[in-house]
């Protein structure tokens, strides 16, 4: 990779081009993340390629490349775009908890309505001014109770692994469904409920069938399940913080 090509697409000033007569029409980063977007909440990010891109918008995909010139810039542009999607407060309140909770459902929500997202956010940095907006935030939901940075980041980092474990399983059930035409209590009474019973039946894993039969998380709605492993997490973080702070 050149030295040209390594230069962050956040570093690199935008194209502006004039439309008129005699001119090529011209576009801009928005605009082409824009329909990215669309492509990739339609189809996969997979799809995303500048030839379909450029098809969307009626041009040349090598026209686009003077507007975003690596794929990895595309990526980084889509996440950024989503991330602007948040509606977050400027400042976080005085209840930490409640900072935290409202950044982890704006992400799942977020997450929900762009599938491809999740996996762009658990397999890449990227630093574009909205992503930095949300970690602004939620390092400052954490400020002020006496944490060192690293212990804000990391705490922060244990909230988004937890939201992004999350929704890739909650993804994971809508895409199952999808592919196999049965929502998931369907799958659960009808597929595999079956074969469930048998397994209790039989004895041989007795603290799995405790799971299946005494479980009162199993039967929550998505969003009540995400909420109740969220408490789990800022649960944790409190004891953690309330054993730092001095005394």
């Amino acid at each position: 990779m050149s030295d040209e090509e390594l230069i962050s697409i956040w570093m690199r000033p935008e194209r502006v081009e004039r439309s008129g007569p005699g001119r090529r029409p011209g576009y801009s980063r928005e605009q082409i993340t824009r329909v990215a977007v669309r492509i990739a909440d339609a189809e996969g990010v997979e799809a995303t390629t500048m030839r379909r891109i450029g098809g969307e918008l009626g041009t040349g995909a090598m026209s686009l490349y003077r507007y975003v010139p690596r794929r990895d810039d595309l990526l980084d542009l889509m996440i950024d775009m989503v991330m602007g999607e948040l509606d977050l407060p400027e400042k976080p309140s005085d209840d930490w908890r409640s900072g935290l909770s409202l950044v982890a459902h704006q992400i799942r929500a977020a997450g929900l309505r762009h599938p491809w997202l999740i996996a762009l956010l658990s397999g890449r940095p990227t630093l574009g001014p909205n992503l930095l907006r949300v970690h602004e935030f939620a390092l400052g939901a954490l400020d002020g109770l006496g944490l060192d940075v690293d212990e804000m980041t990391g705490f922060v980092g244990m909230v988004n692994d937890y939201v992004h474990s999350a929704i890739r399983r909650e993804i994971g059930w809508l895409e199952e469904a999808r592919r196999t035409g049965l929502d998931p209590e369907r799958w659960k009474r009808d597929y595999i409920g079956p074969y469930v019973r048998q397994i209790v039946a039989s004895g041989a894993y007795p603290l799995f069938s405790r799971s299946v039969l005494e479980s009162r998380t199993a039967h929550l709605a998505p969003a009540e399940r995400f909420q109740h492993g969220l408490d789990r997490v800022l649960n944790g973080i409190s004891a953690q913080i309330t054993s730092d702070i001095p005394r």
